[in-house]
């Protein structure tokens, strides 16, 4: 039979009991709520601000307390385009990446710059090298054991360089390429017109001087030669190409896939047919990068959403 003070007790028991699940709750909730997340605007209008700030990590980028979690143990490295930096050709891709949950990282490479901002032009091998580095030290900090790599255009190709010659393979799970020139270009055309007129040599020296990963990304380049001999993929790695039908710098579109085991190529129009962006817009196009989602895990994939996107403006 319980007592008047054992009563007493037991009501004032109940309700702190009470008042401490209730502060677990908003501790709880307020741990949640403190978790930062980025803004994801789909336009490329966001390359201009990069573009003035070149050396400054996107949204979400380079966070030094980041960790990577049981649900994503492997960092995301971001790897930009010809004539592109860190901070304006991945102003859409890594904070997305970021609001999932994946640790960040970015740098620039392929410099100088020209006019400051525009890195990616320098020799390709050499720009390899410079990735590797930056795996390395990414691999350093997080104490992961593999990175996953994400590219637009040259970032998407330039990796394969790290993959097959410098060791990569070990150190990387996923490849993702962006409209990746793989198998080069012939801007529309004009490379091979270049060429029947003689005059590939002057307009290469000229080009070269500026932009020596220009040439190197030339349909039948001797460097694209090198890097695709023996096959396009090395074993152990995961490879996903997303690529559009308007691409207007990687031409013919075709040539940004892939063969190989391990592959997979994906042309955005097939999903979407009222999605016209080209190569600039696709970094910030919201159905290719839902499939870089979905490459990046794929236990956990999403159809993307097909909207009308106007050319090279991304949404």
């Amino acid at each position: 039979m319980r007592t008047a003070t054992g009563r007493r007790r037991l009501g004032v028991t109940r309700p702190l009991v009470a008042l401490a699940a209730a502060l677990s709750i908003l501790a709880a909730t307020a741990s949640s709520a403190s978790a930062t997340t980025y803004p994801v605007i789909y336009s490329v209008l966001q390359y201009i601000p990069g573009a003035f700030s070149p050396n400054s990590p996107p949204a979400g980028a380079n966070i030094a307390s980041c960790q990577p979690s049981s649900a994503h143990p492997r960092p995301v490295v971001l790897v930009n385009g010809t004539f592109a930096n860190e901070s304006d050709d991945m102003a859409a891709i890594s904070p997305l990446l970021a609001d999932h949950g994946y640790c960040v990282y970015t740098f620039n490479f392929g410099g100088p710059p020209l006019l400051g901002t525009a890195y990616g032009v320098g020799d390709i091998a050499t720009s390899a090298g410079q990735l590797s580095a930056y795996v390395d030290q990414v691999l350093a900090q997080t104490h992961a054991t593999k990175v996953d790599l994400v590219g637009h255009s040259q970032g998407g190709m330039m990796p394969r360089y790290y993959l097959k010659f410098l060791g990569g393979a070990a150190k990387v799970q996923n490849l993702v390429g962006l409209a990746p020139s793989n198998h080069g270009t012939t801007l529309d055309g004009l490379v091979t017109l270049a060429g029947r007129f003689g005059i590939a040599g002057v307009t290469n020296a000229t080009v070269g001087a500026l932009c020596q990963s220009c040439v190197q990304q030339e349909a039948g380049s001797s460097f694209l030669a090198d890097l695709n001999a023996g096959g396009d993929t090395v074993p152990g790695v995961t490879y996903t190409v997303i690529e559009s039908k308007y691409d207007e710098v990687v031409t013919p579109y075709t040539s940004a896939f892939l063969s190989g085991p391990n592959v997979k190529n994906i042309t955005i129009q097939n999903q979407c047919p009222l999605d016209f962006d080209g190569h600039i817009g696709i970094a910030y196009d919201h159905i290719a990068l839902q499939d870089m989602l979905n490459a990046l895990d794929p236990a956990h994939t999403s159809n993307p959403f097909c909207t009308f996107i106007a050319f090279d403006l991304g949404g």
